[in-house]
């Protein structure tokens, strides 16, 4: 069966070629009632959106990227389903609907080569100061936009996911049944973090005790972060919970807490940031939050493609966070 043509399909439809194109491409407005029509003829005259064309018509690749400068140790996770996988996911299956194929841009070692990118925009995962992806996509003028602020690069549109909200969840449901909460996060300069320390300070301020915070190098992973909180527990053995938003690192909390005879929960309660697999999977299981990371995904790609079109970005409602209450924190 020969597919019909957009001029084929225009003439159906009562429409323009170009109101056709921006039906299917969303680069510009169509009332939503002609746009249905145009959809339901397409669909009936097998009329199908050709992406090459439109990359010759735009100058584009029509690909963007995800990328994040976390190290493997914390950026993945059993069979590799960790924090930026599931952003990839939702995040990809977005683009597709936008018209837009997703490259996923992994892990990276200080030396990888990044000149082979040729994409058409970025989202940066939490970037760190003056993170090295951030730079290498900005110098090169291509649109970016990240998950989470940018430290020091209020240029950079971004997604919040509310750091601070979810650190009060944790450290309020840990307090509620402890007598001293310390805190262990990532000793690279990422907006999470900041928010986080800045919530636990406030935190131990207005429950009357000094903050016990620790910041472990992410490139460690669970062993850096075992020998951490190994030491933070033998030097405040009043500590007896943990606020440990990297999940990698909260792993690594369990490893400590077993040597030292501090059995979780009984003995060190503890809860961690990203709903995922390694808090699913640990034992006991990880009281987590659930972060919203498909709306979060959604409003990323929306918010970088207002960037790429120079428009102004519609606003994305994303929940608030959710706290999963496991075994971990039991009282």
């Amino acid at each position: 069966m020969t597919r019909s043509t957009i001029v084929e399909l225009a003439k159906a439809a009562g429409v323009s070629p170009t109101t056709v194109s921006h039906a299917f491409s969303g680069r510009r407005y169509v009332d939503p009632e002609t746009k249905a029509r145009i959809v339901a003829l397409a669909d009936k005259m097998g009329y199908r959106a050709n992406p090459r064309a439109r990359r010759l018509r735009t100058g584009g690749a029509g690909i963007i990227a995800l990328a994040s400068s976390m190290p493997f140790a914390v950026a993945a996770g059993p069979a590799r389903l960790g924090f930026l996988m599931e952003i990839a996911a939702a995040a990809a299956v977005t683009a597709l609907s936008r018209h837009l194929a997703l490259c996923l841009v992994p892990p990276l070692e200080p030396d990888s080569n990044l000149d082979a990118l040729e994409v058409d925009g970025a989202i940066i995962v939490e970037p760190m100061v003056e993170d090295r992806l951030l730079e290498f996509f900005s110098a090169r003028g291509v649109p970016v936009v990240s998950i989470g602020r940018a430290p020091g690069r209020e240029d950079i549109p971004s997604v919040d996911i509310q750091s601070t909200a979810t650190a009060r969840l944790m450290l309020e449901h840990l307090g509620a049944n402890s007598r001293r909460v310390g805190l262990i996060t990532g000793e690279q300069r990422r907006n999470s973090y900041i928010e986080t320390e800045a919530a636990y300070a406030a935190f131990a301020a207005e429950r009357g005790y000094s903050p016990v915070a620790l910041r472990v190098d992410e490139s460690g992973g669970e062993s850096e972060a075992a020998a951490a909180a190994e030491r933070l527990l033998r030097n405040n053995p009043d500590i007896d919970a943990l606020c440990v938003p990297v999940d990698a690192f909260a792993r690594g909390v369990l490893d400590a807490a077993r040597l030292l005879d501090r059995p979780v929960p009984q003995g060190l309660r503890l809860a961690t940031r990203y709903d995922g697999m390694r808090a699913k999977l640990a034992t006991p299981q990880l009281t987590a939050v659930n972060l919203h990371l498909d709306q979060v995904a959604e409003a990323a790609i929306d918010l970088l493609i207002a960037a790429m079109e120079g428009k102004e970005p519609q606003p994305h409602a994303i929940a608030p966070p959710q706290l999963v209450v496991r075994e971990s924190s039991a009282a």
